[in-house]
């Protein structure tokens, strides 16, 4: 694909997802500020939608792992253990021509997420010139303050990740779910980065949500559950429907790996400016429960009363996050008809995994009269109690409304007519296929939870 189709395909999924109520920038009636999104109404079903697969796929699905929901704001102390406050930074240059600021680390390796392409990595890939300041480290981490006076001693973080909560959480955890090794404890939740390289709609964003998971176990037993959880890991976005071409492993070269990590593979997504990561494995050995035991003063051991014997584990982290898994979607899924499916040419169609969709169901009612929209609210009331993410439409031609609804990913259209009145049964639209079903308005529901994931 061009340069000049890729941006027009981007700015075209960019005004989709503003126009339909899917994402726009932050405090956009004062200008909008860089790198914030914020997430309309559909947008904000969709994001759920990925919280809540994810939850259950790895939490209620996993019989060894349990969830918590640790503060955004902890002790200093936490991100002095675990390194962040002495190595959280990103060494950056800047071209000299065009002033583009570029990470260091990615420079070297050739890796221009969103920054468009350079033809070497010595290259600048906004402007192709080859002259950059030295390199500066950035910190990452925002700073706030607890309490009414703003001084050294009330300094705090917001948190750049989830996973320290996880870990000053551990003896709690594995004590009051009676938990043994192996066993993970996962989470959702908002992580804050003072990104310099922000770009490529909401990829790359100051404000975002990981959804990761903290797997314990016996030193020695990390490569085998390592493999395991990266098998699980890449399944999860298969399952979605995602193209397996545009997916890619890229393990880190031991000289690039994090302070903690003794092996590291993301699973990237070709995006339409480029290769990004979506989400990844670590190893990160013992390293953060030594950290904080040796901070803390607390013994962070784990007793294994088979072998009689007190170790630190270590720790496997699969890590994604939930605004690029959305974005990913969205890219994955937009297509264009081309006229050859009964469509009109240039149709926009979303694609989207019925577990992920905004809205599974529309319900129309073909006319406003004869009792039709009467049935149609019934039937909104049955599915939307089941669970099922259901919209009402009476407005417009049915075309009209299946268009409205192919726009924003709704796999299945649920249609009211006159033959109901007398045969008490329903048209059921596929997205895909637009293939059409008569079913029973008694079996609606069965029908539809021989189709969806209900979680």
């Amino acid at each position: 694909m061009s340069s000049t189709a890729t941006q027009i395909q981007m700015e075209k999924i960019i005004s989709l997802c503003k126009r339909r109520g899917l994402v726009w920038q932050g405090s956009e009636i004062y200008g909008g500020v860089e790198a914030i999104w914020h997430f309309g109404p559909l947008g904000v079903e969709m994001k759920n939608a990925i919280k809540r697969h994810w939850w259950a796929s790895f939490v209620y699905r996993q019989k060894d792992v349990v969830g918590i929901e640790s503060a955004i704001i902890m002790h200093p102390n936490v991100w002095k253990a675990s390194g962040h406050i002495e190595s959280f930074t990103d060494p950056l240059v800047e071209c000299k021509k065009c002033n583009t600021r570029i990470r260091a680390d990615h420079m070297a390796e050739g890796r221009f997420v969103g920054q468009g392409k350079a033809k070497d990595k010595d290259q600048c890939p906004s402007c192709g010139a080859r002259e950059f300041t030295k390199p500066q480290d950035f910190a990452l981490m925002f700073k706030t303050y607890l309490g009414p006076v703003e001084d050294k001693a009330s300094k705090a973080y917001l948190r750049p990740e989830t996973a320290q909560g996880m870990f000053v959480d551990f003896n709690l955890v594995r004590e009051t779910s009676r938990k043994k090794i192996p066993f993970g404890i996962a989470q959702i939740g908002k992580s804050f980065r003072n990104e310099i390289t922000t770009g490529d709609f909401f990829f790359r964003t100051r404000e975002f949500e990981i959804a990761e998971l903290e797997y314990f176990v016996k030193p020695g037993d990390d490569e085998k559950a390592f493999d395991k959880w990266f098998g699980l890991w890449k399944k999860f976005f298969l399952d979605l429907g995602f193209d397996e071409k545009k997916l890619r492993d890229y393990e880190h070269p031991k000289e690039a790996l994090a302070h903690y990590s003794k092996r590291t593979i993301d699973i990237e997504y070709k995006f339409p400016f480029g290769w990004g990561e979506l989400a990844g494995v670590a190893n990160r050995t013992d390293y953060d429960l030594k950290q904080h035991q040796e901070l803390s003063g607390q013994d962070l051991r784990y007793f294994d009363e088979e072998a009689k014997e007190r170790y630190i584990p270590y720790v496997i982290e699969p890590t994604m996050g939930v605004e690029r898994i959305m974005l990913a979607a969205l890219v994955d899924g937009y297509t264009q008809s081309d006229g050859s499916d009964d469509r009109e040419k240039g149709e926009v169609v979303l694609k989207l995994a019925p577990t992920i969709a905004p809205v599974q169901v529309a319900i129309f009612p073909l006319m406003k009269k004869d009792k039709l929209p009467e049935i149609a609210d019934k039937i909104y009331e049955e599915l939307s109690s089941k669970r099922i993410r259901v919209f009402y439409d009476e407005s417009g031609s049915i075309g009209r409304r299946y268009r409205r609804q192919d726009e924003v990913g709704t796999p299945w259209c649920v249609t009211v007519d006159f033959y109901t009145l007398n045969d008490q049964a329903v048209t059921i639209r596929d997205r895909d296929t637009l293939k059409q079903e008569r079913v029973k308005i008694d079996d609606i529901t069965g029908w539809f939870f021989s189709k969806l994931d209900l979680i």
